[in-house]
């Protein structure tokens, strides 16, 4: 018979590379940024593992493969290799992940511990157990295969012959090569007979064999003769025997003699280059089948949720035994659900992480889903349920609808939940959970601002009082001290330099005349806008006297505190887009002015980096879930009356990226359209670049016969009947504010879709005549919804009208330019938000429309700080009033967050308790440490 066919390990090996080379070219052009990541771990310096790895390194890039060689001292211990591994298998840039044996180390190490310490899905050298498990399972689908033995299986596929049926005999029993090639030719269907040392019959068997795979580490120990005619040989020895001829006094042999071998096989490969370079291409192929089932697996959109199913009773419990009974799913699960990676979070307990903004560079090439603002009519004191219809929305679009969704909230203050209103996580059967850390501490985040903000007030302080009581050398020495002889500027002291005009950077440098204007800001204690904050609703803080110690030496002046979510720290946490523009915004931050009238900012008092550590974990949006197991990002809180009333910009374009195309993200502008919306618009849309697809206005019977001439409604008494008994005349007439709310939201050019949140003293004729009167009004969809008692299967009907208003065309646009004058600005807002007839500016907001448009601020866009009570100023009127003159008695800058906000009436940034605060209802429990009570 003709001699034996070669088959040729470097032929098929360079097949296999460009195959996988283009491979990898389609990926990456599927998923822009994306590179199958290979990490080989090194443990001491052997040069023929040197040798092995630099060849798998060229191999790696020469297909596009991202490899990573980490190397250990051969002094590393066990433990150190073990933690090595472990952040390897969580590092979602590494697909494929071998050691290099053996381990030279001179410490003690467990190799099986090692090879099993592998994430399975990552260990492309298949040597886990777990993965051996699956392999002798015949689950090859499901496993990775040792290297070798997947490349003679390639070998024996290039020869055509079918192995299903044949009789194969492999010699070697290894857990690298014969144990595994055993498998891999059974589940392959071959009749497998393994051989090894210890076979008295070994030529015998091999006889019998169609296909011949030895690996047993002995020369050329199978001989010619042995060989069935016409079988398939697979050679997978490297071996040395001493050789004359050769430099090297030796020479390489397989454990077949190859010579005769050759005249009596079909196909045999040779050594060297049969199997070993399909070696090192098989582990290339494995970490390509890596990446692709990691892409399958994590592809962005592509969600694998578990939802949890509601037991629902009647009479409707309270919103903590609700929220107590049931069992939340752990965090990680939630995050994992959504295609978050283990590195992109931080873990919180069970019930909360933090997520990394480094999610959005992962996900920058994906397309975001549809954007849903939740709004309202103008509430009664007691609130129409925003929040309650915001996760309904979410628990009927994704438990129920089975759609990618995201809620977006804000974190709530502490003043409220122990003051009057209480917590804001929705409420019956639409919260999020746990209500308790929702409603509390959460991640610290509003505690993390307290002190950003009170360490901005304590420098004004001590820099006015240094100033006062130092001279210019002094303050120098002091600001720009000597270490061991050398004087060197901060960074933040080049830029003050550099704002001043001072092109210097050696500080002996300085004159006098620049010494002074480096280091006197020049306060005007009367101009200070920045007050310390704290999280609780304390009246008696509204106006303070500070510096009274006698260490103050007289320097006194009249402060107050504001509750910590007014703070402007809040409102650049809320509407930064990622760590350096928010170390950017609090430079900006205008605190106070000069005596000559300059602003002066934070990066003046030289605080901006410390507010930056101050806020480092804070600007990482908190993952949450609702009671049916959405997600839920809580991130930001600024109220909505005194600031922009929004969650963080960081938190919707993470939650858009990952919901995909065809998933929804909703958030919740606070209070009224007239103030939530028209900021979320004007100056959230304007600053993150996100256009809306939908307005949810929530309206309710309750408000609308308020605005309809209903009497008073206060928190804590009891309704009057007007509002428990039917009355289509109340309600009629209250719809004036539904339909201006309306307008208002299709100003914007975006369809509106209302939401009539039913109570159960509402009657059917009520909550159908709101639904006619809203979609008369230009409503896209009006829907009854009793999500508070249904959970998500109440909100069906608005889910589905959510999905159809997203398909219509949104043409949203601004309500101004921001190039506008400061007064046209606000004027357009009353005007054509609110109803008014004009504006009137006090002679202090004329100074400060002056002020600010010198400054060069006048360019910001308008937040009005008004009562939510009303449309107009004045929170006794109700409906929708038209003829007003609206009173803007002041005007202050948030430079940093971005705009300015003109007061309108009077109100506190303090709020103060009530005669019966909510804490009344609040207690713990001393053995369970469960929280009891209301929120």
């Amino acid at each position: 018979m003709a001699p034996a066919e070669i088959l040729s390990g470097k032929i098929v090996s360079g097949q296999v590379r460009d195959r996988l080379k283009q491979q990898v070219i389609e990926m990456t052009e599927k998923f822009p940024g994306f590179r199958p990541g290979l990490a080989i771990l090194q443990v001491g310096n052997r040069d023929d593992s040197n040798l092995y790895i630099n060849m798998k390194l060229k191999a790696a890039a020469e297909i596009g493969i991202s490899a990573n060689h980490i190397k250990l001292p051969n002094t590393a211990t066990e433990a150190d290799v073990l933690k090595c591994i472990a952040s390897l298998n969580s590092d979602p840039a590494v697909h494929g992940f071998i050691v290099q044996l053996p381990l030279d180390s001179n410490q003690p190490i467990n190799t099986e511990k090692i090879t099993n310490a592998v994430a399975p899905e990552k260990d492309v050298d298949g040597l886990s157990s777990i993965n051996a498990g699956k392999l002798s399972r015949g689950d090859l689908g499901d496993c990775f295969i040792p290297c070798t033995p997947k490349g003679c299986m390639e070998l024996i596929r290039q020869t055509g012959v079918q192995v299903a049926g044949k009789r194969a005999v492999v010699i070697g029993r290894s857990k690298i090569v014969g144990a595994p090639m055993h498998d891999l030719l059974l589940w392959n269907n071959a009749t497998v007979t393994t051989c090894h040392s210890k076979t008295s019959t070994l030529a015998e068997e091999v006889g019998k064999a169609d296909i011949l795979v030895v690996a047993a580490g002995r020369a050329e120990m199978v001989k010619g003769e042995w060989i069935k005619p016409g079988a398939i040989v697979i050679d997978c020895g490297i071996n040395h025997v001493p050789d004359s001829t050769k430099a090297s006094g030796k020479r390489v042999v397989g454990d077949v003699a190859y010579s005769s071998a050759k005249e009596k096989a079909s196909f045999i490969t040779p050594v060297p280059g049969g199997v070993g370079p399909m070696t090192v291409a098989m582990l290339m192929q494995s970490t390509v089948e890596s990446a692709q089932r990691f892409l399958t697996k994590f592809q962005p959109g592509k969600w694998t949720i578990q939802y949890n199913q509601l037991t629902l009773k009647m009479p409707v419990p309270s919103d903590i035994e609700i929220s107590q009974s049931c069992m939340p799913k752990p965090i990680d699960q939630v995050a994992k659900e959504v295609g978050l990676f283990p590195d992109e979070m931080e873990l919180y307990g069970q019930t909360k992480a933090k997520v990394q903004l480094s999610v959005l560079k992962r996900l920058q090439n994906q397309p975001d889903g549809k954007y849903v603002v939740v709004t309202g009519i103008t509430p009664t004191p007691l609130g129409e349920g925003k929040s309650t219809t915001t996760v309904g929305l979410v628990q009927a679009l994704g438990a129920h609808l089975r759609q990618n969704v995201f809620a977006c909230v804000r974190q709530p203050s502490q003043g409220p939940t122990f003051g009057i209103k209480g917590g804001a996580a929705g409420g019956g059967y639409c919260q999020v959970v746990p209500m308790e850390e929702f409603n509390l501490h959460l991640t610290g985040d509003i505690h993390a601002i307290t002190a950003a903000n009170n360490l901005v007030a304590a420098a004004i302080d001590a820099r006015m009082f240094h100033e006062l009581t130092q001279s210019d050398q002094a303050l120098y020495n002091r600001l720009v001290p000597s270490v061991n002889g050398v004087r060197k500027f901060s960074d933040i002291q080049i830029r003050r330099l550099q704002k001043l005009g001072i092109n210097k950077t050696d500080p002996m440098a300085l004159t006098k005349e620049e010494i002074n204007a480096f280091v006197r800001l020049d306060i005007d204690p009367g101009t200070i806008t920045w007050q310390r904050v704290l999280d609780t609703n304390d009246r008696f803080l509204r106006k303070i006297t500070i510096g009274q110690s006698v260490t103050e030496k007289g320097f006194s002046r009249t402060a107050q505190f504001d509750i910590t979510v007014s703070s402007e720290i809040m409102a650049v946490l809320a509407l930064a887009d990622g760590l350096e523009d928010m170390k950017k915004r609090f430079g900006r931050m205008v605190v106070a002015c000069s005596k000559k009238g300059q602003p002066v900012t934070a990066d003046d008092l030289g605080v901006t980096g410390a507010l930056a550590v101050l806020m480092k974990d804070a600007i990482k949006p908190n993952l949450m879930q609702t009671l049916e197991g959405t997600p839920v990002f809580v991130h930001a809180g600024p109220f909505a009356n005194i600031a922009h009333g929004n969650s963080s910009v960081l938190a919707d374009k993470i939650a858009l990226k990952l919901v995909g195309k065809d998933g929804f993200v909703v958030t919740e502008a606070g209070f009224g359209a007239d103030i939530g919306m028209e900021k979320f618009f004007n100056i959230k849309c304007r600053y993150s670049g996100l256009r809306p697809h939908v307005v949810v206005l929530v309206a309710t019977v309750r408000a609308l016969k308020m605005h309809g001439g209903g009497p008073a409604v206060t928190a804590g008494v009891p309704l009057p009947k007007e509002y428990t008994e039917e009355n289509l005349q109340l309600v009629a007439k209250g719809c004036s504010n539904l339909n201006k709310q309306i307008q208002n939201a299709r100003m914007f050019g975006v369809p509106v879709v209302v939401a009539v949140n039913a109570f159960k003293t509402d009657t059917k004729a009520e909550l159908a005549l709101v639904v006619q009167h809203a979609k008369e009004a230009g409503a896209f969809d009006a829907v009854e919804c009793t999500h508070w008692a249904e959970g998500g299967k109440g909100a069906l009907a608005l889910a589905r009208a959510v999905q159809r208003a997203s398909q219509a065309p949104s043409n949203f646009r601004f309500l101004y330019n921001v190039e506008l004058p400061v007064v046209d600005k606000i004027r357009l807002i009353a005007q054509q938000v609110y109803g008014a007839r004009d504006i009137e500016l006090l002679p202090e907001a004329q100074e400060k429309v002056a002020l600010y448009t010198k400054q060069g601020f006048g360019n910001l866009p308008i937040c009005m700080a008004k009562t939510h009570l009303s449309l107009s100023h004045d929170p006794e009127q109700k409906g929708a009033p038209t003829g007003f003159v609206l009173p803007i008695r002041d005007i202050r800058a948030s430079v940093g967050a971005g705009f300015l906000y003109p007061l309108v009436g009077t109100m506190s940034t303090m709020p103060g308790l009530p005669t019966r605060p909510c804490f009344y209802d609040i207690d713990l429990d001393p053995v369970s440490g469960e929280v009891n009570g209301l929120f």
